[in-house]
């Protein structure tokens, strides 16, 4: 809402420096500054006390208002002023109510009849502790025996201590040897592939560290070979290179059987050339690709997978980690689809 402002009015006015507003206040009668103070809100929380208070001093003025001079002085005197004395003699009070334990009763008993005596009282103070122990497990005391002391009894084994202090010994560790190193010959077997050599069956170079080249000429060979069933090439470090061109070879290839290249370096996209490629003649029956250094798929990749899953009949195995359950409640659905059709084939053909 706006208010009319009478321009004239305002002319009137003169201009006040604000700068020198003690000197102003200086020239100003007792009566005029009473008159100034006269206006008061007491109701007004925003405003210091200072201000909300009327001046009710009746002192005449000593002189003309000094407000520098009056600052010192206030200053000075509440300097040589001494502080009051707030020492007060120690008196001993006790606040509040004093706490008072609550007053149990006693409990009454469950078993108020005597102790009932039985043969097997005098049985179970003559048994040993090595008895006790035994009787423990066969009873399934679980909670009174370690492990250890659980197994010993029920084996008839005595451990170093014996009864329920006895020291519970771990088992020894089994050593188990390491898998001897792969002594595929790679010179050998690359000739074989590529002479298509009938005796050639099962290639394994897992674990064989080669050049990219090397393994691509492996993916070159299996292009015209008719001979090898299953070939392995796991963590050989291979790339998304390899897996092209293995994908070109897997497309002409109908003898393959069996191909795994887990551990490997291969990303979502090349496995999903993978799997285009086996469904082109649906000779496989066994894929695995788990465990590349691309870890996570991808939704898109695993729906793709999926996909061409189903359009296969006849793979049988697929090694591979799903990150959605809809990709792998489905895939596993056509595995044991196309697992049953075989079955079904089998007994069928024994039957005739």
């Amino acid at each position: 809402m706006a208010f009319p402002v009478d321009l004239k009015a305002t002319k009137d006015i003169p201009d006040i420096d604000l700068d020198n507003l003690d000197d102003l206040l200086s020239q100003l009668t007792a009566d005029e500054i009473e008159e100034l103070n006269g206006d008061f809100d007491p109701d007004n929380s925003l405003l210091p006390p200072s201000q909300r208070v009327k001046d009710q001093t009746k002192k005449s003025p000593t002189g003309k208002f000094n407000r520098k001079q009056l600052l010192q002085f206030l200053e000075k005197r509440a300097k040589e002023e001494k502080d009051w004395e707030q020492n007060k003699p120690y008196v001993k009070e006790i606040k509040g109510k004093i706490w008072k334990p609550k007053e149990v009763e006693p409990k009454e008993s469950l078993h108020d009849d005597e102790k009932v005596e039985t043969e097997w009282d005098d049985i179970l103070t003559q048994a040993t502790e090595e008895e006790l122990v035994d009787l423990a497990a066969v009873l399934g005391f679980h909670g009174m025996l370690n492990q250890t002391q659980y197994y010993a009894s029920w084996e008839g084994e005595k451990i170093h201590g014996g009864g329920f202090d006895g020291v519970a010994k771990p088992q020894a560790l089994k050593v188990i040897p390491l898998e001897p190193p792969n002594n595929t010959d790679v010179e050998a077997s690359l000739e074989q592939i590529k002479n298509n050599d009938s005796s050639l069956k099962v290639l394994n170079l897992n674990n064989i560290k080669m050049s990219i080249e090397k393994l691509i000429e492996f993916c070159e060979g299996l292009k015209t070979n008719t001979h090898l069933e299953t070939l392995e090439m796991a963590s050989v470090a291979a790339t998304d290179s390899v897996a092209k061109k293995l994908a070109e070879a897997l497309k002409e290839n109908k003898t393959l059987k069996i191909l795994n290249v887990e551990s490997n370096f291969l990303s979502g996209e090349s496995i999903v050339e993978l799997i285009k490629a086996i469904n082109q003649n649906q000779t496989l029956v066994e894929l695995r690709v788990t465990n590349q250094k691309p870890e996570i798929l991808g939704n898109k990749s695993e729906m793709q997978i999926t996909k061409l899953i189903e359009q296969n009949n006849t793979l049988l195995r697929l090694g591979i980690a799903f990150e959605f359950p809809d990709a792998r409640i489905r895939v596993h659905e056509k595995l044991q689809e196309n697992n049953d059709s075989l079955r079904k084939q089998r007994v069928g053909k024994t039957g005739s």
